[in-house]
């Protein structure tokens, strides 16, 4: 969810790893493809690829289907050719909501998001009508038991990171998109273990919900997005406490 904690977030893709490794799979294979035809297939000089393999290994898929991703990305081996696009709309509670996507249709891929944000009380929109609210940024999620946040200041910020969050589980380290690998890099440089690194889309304002039944409809929104075989990745800019998550799954 992009609005709480990015611990929550990081929980939350850890179960769905668990549970659906498959398409967890096919989505990482689209990935990889798409990194290595824009970029080729050096790990060293494409940053996105290398951050893809290392997803892929985390996720213990197989080097083999690595491998085949990258030539079919290279145009090594034959596949299908894949495209990259966003969608962008509003959830329940005017909750705004980005969708990352690779599909070889785009017309289907467009009616069948547009299917999901109306089944789940939502809309799509324009392009842009919601992307102003958001900057793309690198986090890097450390545990309080790997670094202390001594540590974490001289190591990410003299790296170039541009803040340091603190929360109940661990640190939230900051960065431009543009220093995230050099940040990244010194952090595990110094044996720091990371939880979680990712680039993602940090909303500039939050709407926060209280309510809930409201949160649930957002929650459902935001998984039947994230569990659509095109989707790469969702962001929301709702903000939903742990006390009101609870209470969703309890129900």
């Amino acid at each position: 969810m992009g609005g709480h904690s990015h611990w929550a977030g990081i929980k939350h893709k850890k179960a769905l790893v668990d549970a659906k490794k498959g398409k967890v799979f096919t989505k990482l294979i689209r990935e990889i493809t798409i990194a290595a035809k824009i970029g080729g297939a050096d790990l060293g000089s494409n940053a996105r690829l290398r951050k893809a393999v290392d997803d892929a290994k985390a996720a213990n898929m197989p080097a083999e289907n690595v491998k085949r991703a990258i030539m079919k990305g290279t145009g090594q081996l034959p596949g299908t050719v894949y495209e990259e696009i966003t969608y962008e709309g509003y959830g329940p509670n005017s909750v705004a909501v980005i969708v990352e996507c690779t599909t070889d249709n785009k017309n289907r891929t467009f009616a069948e998001i547009r299917k999901i944000f109306q089944n789940h009380g939502g809309a799509i929109g324009t392009s842009g009508c919601v992307s102003y609210m958001f900057s793309k940024k690198g986090v890097i999620l450390v545990s309080k038991e790997d670094a202390t946040e001594e540590t974490l200041m001289d190591v990410a910020l003299e790296a170039g990171a541009e803040d340091i969050k603190t929360s109940a589980e661990g640190f939230e380290v900051v960065t431009a998109p543009e220093t995230f690998e050099a940040v990244k890099t010194a952090l595990e440089g110094k044996n720091i273990k990371l939880a979680s690194a990712e680039i993602t889309m940090l909303p500039s304002n939050e709407v926060e919900i209280t309510d809930a039944e409201a949160a649930s409809k957002i929650v459902r929104l935001i998984e039947t997005l994230d569990e659509h075989d095109d989707t790469k990745e969702v962001y929301s800019n709702d903000k939903i406490s742990d006390e009101v998550l609870a209470k969703i799954e309890e129900k």
